[in-house]
């Protein structure tokens, strides 16, 4: 899902769509198909939305993006001198720029015959998608949503009689399991939602979760969403410290 304002992020996402702002000159949609690959998904439908064309002509010019070119100007000629060549396709489907989360996931829904992946543009993880969909198959759920613990913001302070018994600098996610996306789904799942302004996170879910078909796999390894500067200055420093763990290929 690729389609939202990212209005948090600032000025960038008034530019660009969230994923694609650059972590260490490639876009954050980059990262996510590089980290798929590594487990042999190589087949990707993006939601597009928001400034959706930026992402079209990333891919339609991807040879432009990661080869050597030359140019003969004499006879209007572009030769490619050095392919970069990724095993993917990549379906682009503009789903509309105010369609909520369930509606771009029910307008794909004519690509989507078996069991999928289905994350946001704005997350990166080193979860282990192959343990991810054999837990989700065992389930016998129409769905699997990864369960995470985020680090917190503030330390935590454990407190009695006024004077501090433990302090917990910036505490994993408080002991609380959310949301990571990273979901796997059958296509069952399109007849929960029922129009373009459905919130998958809302309805949809809630529906599944009442038919008891939403299972949680707990990941605790790494996990971070892009939603803030701050969070852009910290997942940078990652990768330019050569620390990134979603960085698996």
């Amino acid at each position: 899902m690729a389609g939202g304002l990212g209005t948090r992020i600032g000025e960038e996402s008034h530019l660009r769509p969230k994923p694609m702002i650059e972590i260490g000159g490639k876009p954050l949609l980059w990262h996510i198909f590089k980290s798929f690959s590594t487990y042999g998904v190589n087949e990707f439908i993006v939601c597009c939305g928001y400034r959706g064309y930026m992402i079209k002509e990333y891919f339609a010019n991807y040879f432009l993006h990661m080869s050597d070119i030359s140019i003969d100007m004499s006879t209007n000629s572009l030769t490619v001198l050095q392919k970069y060549v990724e095993p993917w396709k990549v379906t682009l489907v503009d789903t509309g720029e105010k369609t909520q989360t369930g509606g771009r996931i029910k307008q794909v829904g004519k690509y989507l015959n078996d069991t999928f992946f289905l994350t946001y543009g704005d997350g990166l993880s080193d979860v282990n998608l192959t343990r991810l969909l054999e837990f989700h198959r065992k389930s016998k759920t129409l769905a699997t949503v990864t369960g995470v613990q985020p680090a917190g913001r503030f330390g935590n302070l454990k407190i009695k009689n006024s004077k501090v018994e433990v302090f917990d600098e910036k505490p994993s996610g408080d002991g609380q399991w959310v949301s990571g996306g990273f979901y796997v789904c059958e296509p069952d799942i399109l007849s929960r939602i029922a129009s373009n302004q459905d919130i998958w996170e809302n309805e949809p879910m809630s529906k599944l979760v009442k038919e008891k078909q939403l299972s949680v796999y707990k990941h605790t390894g790494f996990w971070t969403a892009l939603d803030t500067l701050r969070d852009k200055i910290y997942i940078e420093k990652l990768w330019d410290n050569g620390e990134a763990p979603w960085k698996t290929w």
